[in-house]
């Protein structure tokens, strides 16, 4: 997991042949007035989903991780606390539903909480389980998914 602003976001090129362009997209100067919805970057390496959304307690989420992609989770609107936890720690068995291609989710507490803040963006990677979305006030962010 990494958590950093958009201004730094280069120093994580090397980490995926992907990052660049995901960033790219973060850096639309349209990117607050795109409407909600799925947005295709790259086929289906890269796309972004843009929502507003309702802040949730920890006691209604889930910690959830992905094995295909990487998840940028940047913030554009609001503030987000974000649980985490690595999938090598589980001990209960996972929930995977039928309509999601590539989410698992856990019956389980994070191990750490982060706050970020608009501006910030926090990466997971397949090992990384995260709880999102969670926050008193509402959020505006922008869901990238980059392919592994």
């Amino acid at each position: 997991m990494i958590i950093d602003v958009l201004e730094r976001a280069e120093r994580y090129g090397i980490l995926s042949p992907y990052f660049s362009e995901a960033f790219a997209f973060l850096r639309r100067e349209d990117l607050s007035e795109l409407p909600d919805g799925q947005y295709e970057i790259n086929e289906q390496k890269i796309f972004a989903t843009i929502v507003h959304k309702q802040g949730i307690s920890a006691d209604d989420a889930k910690l959830e991780a992905h094995d295909n992609y990487i998840d940028i989770q940047f913030v554009l609107e609001g503030t987000e606390s974000m649980g985490w936890k690595p999938r090598g720690e589980f001990t209960a068995c996972c929930e995977k539903p039928e309509q999601f291609d590539d989410v698992f989710f856990y019956d389980d507490v994070p191990s750490s909480w982060n706050t970020v803040h608009s501006g910030a963006f926090a990466i997971f990677f397949p090992e990384d389980a995260h709880m999102p979305l969670i926050s008193e006030g509402s959020i505006h962010k922008v869901i990238v998914k980059v392919a592994v």
